[in-house]
């Protein structure tokens, strides 16, 4: 099994766990400081997987698409940590929204760009996606603020496409060689 499929299962697997927590945690009304604990957690884990598949893919330097990500990663997990202090919800909802969009925006063009890897329609898809999903969101932080539970399926649908690309890097099969004309 390649690093990327490897990589791409690990994606999900988080996103799914996330994603379950997140759930479990609504349903029991923990207090909104351990939601937003799991809300600051998301982008900051998109960061740490950003480096490690830059890392293993010619690192930060070749990788410009991944090294810019995991920065907007990082910075939005301090960014909003401090909005959520500040504005509660809404400030929490529109740094995430942002957040989504720009780093669905560079997931689409790290896809084009590793398109001969094979799997990345699903990437370009997801980062396609994830910008929509980022505007929509940045949206209702100024009217009716989604609770993170209502962010969830975000989630959701980003680790779908990672465990999509993964099966499709598993089960991808070698074209066969063609007759020479000779």
């Amino acid at each position: 099994m390649s690093f990327l499929q490897r990589f791409y299962f690990l994606r999900a697997g988080v996103a799914f766990v996330w994603v379950a927590l997140v759930v479990l945690l609504s349903r029991l009304q923990v207090p909104a400081l351990v939601t937003d604990a799991l809300l600051v957690l998301y982008p900051a884990w998109d960061a740490g997987a950003n480096i490690l598949d830059a890392r293993r893919s010619g690192g930060l330097r070749a990788n410009p698409g991944q090294r810019l990500n995991a920065l907007i990663s990082l910075a939005t997990a301090v960014v909003l940590a401090i909005a959520l202090a500040v504005r509660g919800n809404a400030g929490g909802v529109l740094v995430f929204g942002l957040w989504a969009l720009l780093s669905g925006l560079l997931q689409l063009l790290v896809g084009v760009r590793r398109r001969q890897l094979g799997g990345q329609v699903f990437m370009m898809i997801s980062g396609g996606q994830s910008a929509l999903a980022g505007v929509f969101m940045a949206m209702q932080a100024f009217g009716k603020v989604p609770t993170i539970a209502q962010l969830a399926p975000y989630a959701a649908f980003g680790g779908l496409y990672f465990l999509l690309a993964a099966l499709r890097l598993t089960f991808k099969r070698s074209r066969p060689l063609q007759p020479s004309s000779n």
